[in-house]
């Protein structure tokens, strides 16, 4: 693996001041590789409202349940994470639509 894109790991987090919910994105700068997406991901994510676009491989001890992923000023949800011994593949979507 060529270890040569940077995306960011999002990490959502929600506190309570004065009562009120403020939630909150942690951001933390990993190195990865990118692979494409298969046809069936793709058309089986669009039946289920989700637009899959890529995958994102990295070390499992940079991944935390981490929700979002920010590449190229885009930010995408994680819709799908696989372990696979030393890395983690995390299949990204945005919302059909966007």
């Amino acid at each position: 693996m060529l270890w040569n894109n940077q995306i960011e790991l999002g990490l959502s987090s929600e506190t309570i001041i004065d009562g009120e919910p403020i939630k909150s994105l942690t951001w933390t700068s990993v190195f990865c590789d990118i692979k494409s997406i298969s046809s069936k991901e793709f058309y089986n994510g669009n039946n289920l409202g989700f637009k899959p676009e890529m995958v994102f491989v990295v070390r499992t001890i940079e991944y935390s349940d981490h929700d979002k992923v920010r590449y190229n000023s885009k930010i995408y949800e994680i819709v799908r994470v696989y372990i696979n011994g030393d890395f983690i593949e995390l299949t990204v979507a945005g919302s059909v639509g966007e």
